[in-house]
């Protein structure tokens, strides 16, 4: 028969015991260290100079004094001296000082889920030291508590990253943000090394590059650019597409041709004619 219990390790008081009251109280001692338990501080590596009785503390790594060896124990000043006690998973306790409830896990305590700030959370799959923040499931959602809500990804520095990447397999397709600058910049890749800007907005004046990382106009194209092809027979309207607006015309009087609308009508590029 074992002489104390499997979870709190209180001393259990025998038969033929002499003084009882000894191992009753130091189960007590326990009792009232871990229950409902709150603790001064977790980050102290040293005794307090002038401890409290009853008082507790989670003991930070690499302890000295009379501390020494009992990282991330708890330690309780009793009028009989120090009581040390290791804690098992799944243990909690409230650190006045910080008002926040923290949790035993992996070796360390950790602050609790929804608990101020937590070193990672992982939901339905496992966070890492890269992936601090991991969701696994078919949605997630982000909604406006009020009017308004946005999402933010704040890089250190100009010429750091911070960008959205879109994965097939865990290898990366496709990328959007700012790559290695303040440009906005859309990559694209085939095999996950390699990669093309397929376009670039230029964060000074809103230029948009395709092919090109140096907008120099509005739109600047390095390449061909093809518009859309129309029959006159299905043309758009010239009005309600707008002033500016170029298409291709397949089978305009004398072949096919570029047209431009005027607000009004569609015209050939080559002698302004209204496409018949």
């Amino acid at each position: 028969m074992t002489d104390q219990t499997a979870n709190l390790t209180l001393p259990y008081i025998l038969a033929s015991q002499n003084d009882k009251h000894v191992s009753f109280n130091a189960a007590m001692d326990v009792l009232d260290s871990v229950t409902q338990l709150i603790v001064a501080s977790r980050t102290l590596a040293a005794p307090p100079a002038s401890p409290a009785i009853g008082t507790s503390w989670i003991i930070a790594t690499s302890p000295t004094g009379d501390w020494a060896g009992r990282g991330q124990q708890i330690a309780t000043w009793l009028a009989s001296g120090w009581q040390f006690l290791a804690p098992k998973p799944g243990w909690r306790a409230w650190v006045a000082p910080e008002n926040l409830e923290v949790v035993f896990s992996g070796g360390v305590w950790v602050v609790s889920v929804g608990q101020g700030q937590v070193t990672k959370l992982g939901i339905k799959t496992p966070a890492d030291a890269t992936n601090v923040l991991a969701v696994s499931g078919p949605a997630v959602l982000f909604t406006a508590e009020a009017s308004n809500h946005s999402v933010k990804i704040n890089k250190a520095s100009t010429s750091a990253s911070g960008t959205l990447s879109f994965q097939t397999a865990y290898s990366t397709r496709a990328e959007i943000g700012l790559a290695g600058n303040d440009k906005l910049t859309f990559k694209i890749s085939a095999n996950g090394s390699s990669f093309s800007d397929a376009m670039v907005i230029d964060q000074t004046n809103g230029a948009v590059g395709i092919g090109t990382g140096s907008p120099s106009c509005a739109l600047h194209v390095s390449g061909p650019v093809r518009v859309g092809q129309y029959a006159k027979a299905s043309l758009p309207s010239a009005a309600t597409t707008g002033a500016g607006a170029t298409i291709y015309v397949t089978d305009e009087v004398g072949g096919a041709v570029l047209a431009f609308s005027d607000g009004t009508a569609w015209r050939r590029v080559t002698d302004r004619a209204v496409v018949a």
